[in-house]
């Protein structure tokens, strides 16, 4: 389905008002690009068939190019041994002239304390296959380490670049849903402005049925909720979400209430 312009501006526009999931290198030493969050109109092509992950990619190199006091060198980077990848570098930019490798992530995570003991473990995904702390350690272990190998410096060399100049940056970026039935739950580490939403279960959903509920394509996901949507009985969207969970696919959603307040939920089959 192509997407208007428009639709592809609420989109990034709701990945520029995402926060970042901490601030400085408060978690793992991971140092969080500081850059700053202006809107801009959207002026990029973009495949909109690609996948979430690559998309956010391309809104976050729109906006490196918007901002002063950067200038991208490189991007999408594979780094080969013998024809095999290794990996991936996302970037490579100059800011303030000093060079960084720059790993850009955007993930949604469910609080679940029932999983692990730290605040960091407690986040999933909304499918219960990946986690927070898998994701922060594999950035740790293998994503970043990438730059000082053999392969990877071949390549630096070649744009005239080396890693014992290089500074080693994330962009993480984050919503974070909390469970509806104890939504005052307050983090301590991470970022508490990433907390945009609440999720539920089958059985919480029949609370809800006097409610309205749009469910949005994956890409917006990222759209901050607004009214202009076409909005679905409970009767229909309990249809809906029934056949996702039997696929033990956990969908959001957005639900709008009697007086108009919309929030947004995940329902999820666990």
């Amino acid at each position: 389905m192509k997407l208007t312009s428009k639709e592809i501006q609420l989109q990034f526009d709701g990945f520029l008002q995402t926060h970042c999931l901490w601030i400085g290198n408060t978690i793992y030493e991971l140092k969080q690009l500081d850059i700053k969050q202006k809107s801009h109109v959207f002026n990029l092509e973009i495949n909109t068939k690609i996948r979430l992950g690559k998309y956010i990619e391309r809104f976050v190199s729109y906006q490196l190019q918007q901002n002063e006091s950067t200038k991208i060198i490189a991007e999408n980077i594979q780094i080969q041994q013998n024809k095999i990848t290794l990996g991936e570098l996302d970037c490579i930019l100059l800011k303030n002239d000093i060079p960084i490798h720059l790993e850009i992530i955007y993930k949604f995570y469910l609080y679940d304390s029932k999983v692990g003991t730290s605040e960091i473990d407690h986040f999933i995904g909304p499918n219960r296959k990946d986690s927070l702390g898998e994701k922060l350690t594999k950035l740790k272990e293998k994503q970043l380490p990438l730059l000082y190998s053999k392969e990877c410096e071949n390549y630096l060399n070649s744009i005239h670049l080396s890693s014992k100049n290089m500074e080693q940056q994330v962009y993480f970026k984050a919503q974070l849903f909390l469970p509806f039935s104890d939504k005052t739950i307050q983090l301590n580490k991470l970022n508490q402005n990433c907390c945009v939403g609440y999720y539920i279960n089958r059985k919480e959903l029949e609370e809800f049925s006097t409610c309205k509920f749009h469910i949005p394509n994956k890409k917006d996901w990222l759209v901050i909720p607004h009214k202009n949507v076409h909005w679905l009985s409970y009767g229909k969207t309990k249809e809906i979400f029934y056949d996702y969970l039997e696929r033990q696919f956990s969908p959001l959603c957005w639900m709008k209430f009697h007086n108009g307040e919309i929030k947004k939920i995940f329902l999820v089959w666990w």
